[in-house]
């Protein structure tokens, strides 16, 4: 696993040169390259967002491409169309741009779910299927979708069924006084982008993913996460709780981080640290709840307290 340690280091120091003090985020988005896991931003703007993706497809080396969500956005102009060749007598297909390795889809919620649902196959089966014909779509294939949480003017809300697509949803927050002078100093002369280089191989990605799944995953941990799921389709303010997709992607998450740090099992710390990036996104909670002040995130660490925590390898609970 000291490959793979290596490589993400490499990764996350590299992006820090662009993204200062988000080491953690950066991590976060690291995890979900590796997983083949998608990710939604959600966030103020002017944080960094598209600059963190623009800034992971540089260091990877993969293709990227970046679509401003707008409500005149249409289907076509994410997946691609067909168009008569005259010279050759026949329909030809041209490549949308989300035949990309990282696709940087930037306000996601402005463009409407017609559009939005053009995203759908291309995010659970990595292909894209136009006029009858399917296409597959490079590997590894992610979406970074960006939103702003504050305005909602002309906007339409993602759909339960899109936002389980995302296996994580992270915040950038505002950077420390510290790391918001060396920002300006990073910005003197050109933008620290401008320079970046390449530091792995897109190869190396694909390759990683093996060894992440030869991450033990102890039984005690899959009888943890069931525990914790089902928690969520329980607890009195929750109307839509997670779904198996999300245990799927909270146990794909923690091998994925046990191996980013260094580890062949999955420790029930790798499952607490990624459940609420993991699971808040795909809750729905009830009207009263929310007037109440109830939010996913305060939900879901009342189910972490009162989850029993598994001691790995032992039928005794801590």
């Amino acid at each position: 696993m000291t490959k793979l340690q290596n490589l993400t280091q490499s990764i996350i120091d590299n992006v820090s040169k662009v993204i200062v003090g988000k080491e953690k985020v950066i991590e976060l988005l690291v995890v979900s390259l590796l997983s083949e896991g998608h990710v939604l931003i959600d966030d103020v703007p002017g944080v960094g967002k598209t600059m963190l993706a623009r800034s992971i497809a540089v260091t990877v080396g993969g293709s990227f491409k970046r679509i401003q969500c707008t409500p005149d956005l249409l289907p076509n102009d994410i997946t691609g169309v067909s168009i008569y060749n005259q010279a050759k007598q026949a329909f030809e297909f041209m490549h949308g741009p989300v035949f990309v390795n990282i696709l940087l889809a930037d306000e996601i919620n402005r463009a409407t779910p017609r559009t939005q649902s053009a995203l759908l196959e291309a995010m659970q089966e990595q292909q894209v299927s136009v006029d009858g014909t399917t296409h597959a779509l490079p590997r590894p294939f992610i979406v970074i979708a960006t939103q702003n949480p504050v305005e909602y003017e002309g906007t339409f809300p993602l759909p339960e069924a899109q936002l389980d697509r995302f296996m994580m949803q992270i915040a950038m927050g505002y950077p420390e006084p510290t790391e918001e002078k060396q920002i300006l100093i990073n910005l003197l002369q050109e933008h620290p982008i401008e320079t970046l280089e390449q530091t792995v191989q897109l190869e190396d990605i694909l390759g990683a993913r093996q060894d992440i799944w030869q991450v033990h995953v102890d039984e005690t941990l899959h009888e943890y996460i069931v525990a914790l799921v089902n928690a969520t389709r329980k607890h009195a303010d929750i109307t839509l709780g997670a779904s198996p997709r999300a245990a799927l992607a909270l146990v794909k998450a923690s091998q994925t981080l046990a191996a980013v740090r260094g580890r062949e099992h999955v420790l029930p710390d790798d499952v607490k640290y990624l459940f609420k990036p993991v699971m808040a996104h795909r809750l729905i909670m009830k009207p009263e709840s929310i007037l109440r002040g109830r939010t996913p995130t305060k939900v879901l660490d009342d189910i972490l307290n009162s989850v029993p925590v598994p001691l790995v390898g032992s039928d005794e609970k801590l």
